[in-house]
């Protein structure tokens, strides 16, 4: 079994991680961020196991994987369509063969099991062990109804160094009314709890949309004051079961207000808040900040790396299709039939995504933050059927009336 390297291997990743973060706290004059650092820090570092710089949908070098479309919930924005697990998913052995592929990329350190809900796969501890022994660091992401302390304490012992609950509103009633399930949001409180007893870092997982928007301002101070490390907040793109709320996609102006709001409560939060499809914050901030130099813009690019898909994250089906992320559904290939390192490096969509600043389409072209930002791929996909499309979501170029924000009631 190959073993993959440890985090600090090489030192340059520690020092492009934490410069990201110092860049991003200076940024946001971000007041806390000397405790974050004593409290939560190092239990990141393997969370962002290999990274090299903050990104949209998780760090640079992360592998997430659909282990199962099975799902003990139907939420209405699930991108993944989970309900029943599909009869060509991985066995365990082909799961298990898998991890191997991944634990022999020299980029990837980490591994996330998402669906679905992973927990519901019979064999998880099986393959969570066997990732575990690659020397690969576990990440669940988790509707959480299904930890308790016995099996926090059980992921803790296989691997585990984050549970990435997902919470959609400090209110239960719309939290329960997106996860299609009364009580769910009790037993997320469980999770979350039970996380923390374990020893586990928590991250709180949130999709943005016009039905919770509302509520991200208390669902920010609730992450908070959980004792979260790391806060994702997602933006619902219109595919999976989300196609048929297309409607409550945020517009331009609410994208605009999203960053406005993470870099708002970043300032005095104890938690990291990183956007997922969003990757329009990295250059608002420097926007805010008055950066526009070219060396610092420079600067900027090796720290922040906006959009990673295809481009450092990649996210394999639970039959084994590979794509460059959830958002970007394009089939580069199956793990069944060719190497997993053979379709991540040389398939077309992936080279393409690798060198996109020389292919990138529309006003992302010609935009100057193309390398810090680089526009929603999945976004660009959804709506114009090419995902080098320009990401119509795009408020930075744009100047948007103060009252361009409308909530669905």
């Amino acid at each position: 079994m190959t073993k993959v390297k440890a985090f600090y291997n090489p030192l340059s990743l520690l020092a492009r991680q934490l410069g990201s973060a110092l860049f991003m706290g200076y940024l946001n004059r971000w007041s806390r961020f000397p405790g974050w650092l004593l409290r939560h820090s190092f239990q990141s570092i393997p969370v962002s196991n290999g990274a090299w710089g903050m990104g949209c949908i998780g760090y640079p070098g992360h592998p997430a994987w659909e282990v199962t479309g099975a799902c003990n919930l139907r939420c209405i924005h699930c991108h993944a369509t989970s309900g029943k697990p599909s009869p060509d998913e991985l066995t365990t052995d082909e799961g298990k063969k898998l991890i191997d592929m991944l634990a022999a990329e020299s980029d990837f350190r980490t591994l996330i099991y998402t669906g679905g809900e992973p927990l519901v796969r019979p064999d998880i501890f099986s393959l969570l062990r066997h990732s575990q022994k690659a020397g690969l660091a576990n990440i669940i992401a988790t509707n959480g109804t299904l930890i308790d302390e016995e099996t926090a304490f059980k992921l803790k012992d296989h691997g585990v160094v984050c549970n990435a609950i997902s919470i959609d509103a400090a209110d239960p009633q719309t939290h329960d009314f997106v996860r299609n399930r009364s009580g769910a949001f009790d037993l997320a409180l469980r999770a979350i709890e039970a996380t923390k007893k374990a020893g586990i870092l928590l991250q709180i997982n949130t999709t943005a949309m016009e039905y919770n928007m509302p509520h991200l301002p208390d669902l920010i101070d609730f992450a908070d004051d959980c004792g979260a490390g790391i806060m994702l907040m997602y933006q619902l793109v219109a595919v999976g079961r989300g196609e048929k709320i297309e409607k409550a996609t945020l517009k331009k102006s609410a994208n605009k207000y999203l960053s406005e709001l993470i870099a708002d409560k970043q300032k005095n939060a104890k938690t990291i808040i990183e956007p997922v499809a969003g990757p329009q914050y990295w250059p608002y901030l420097l926007e805010k900040n008055g950066i526009r130099g070219e060396k610092l813009l420079k600067l900027a690019g090796n720290l922040f790396h906006g959009c990673a898909a295809g481009r450092g994250f990649v996210y394999i089906k639970a039959n084994g299709d590979v794509w460059p992320c959830p958002f970007v559904e394009i089939n580069a290939g199956n793990i069944r039939n060719a190497g997993f390192g053979k379709i991540y490096r040389e398939a077309p969509v992936f080279q393409h995504l690798r060198k996109r600043e020389d292919l990138l389409k529309g006003a992302c072209q010609t935009c100057k933050y193309k390398t810090i930002c680089g526009g929603c791929r999945g976004r660009a996909l959804a709506y114009s059927g090419d995902y080098l499309a320009e990401d119509p979501r795009c408020f930075i170029q744009e100047k948007l009336k103060p009252d361009g924000i409308k909530f669905i009631s």
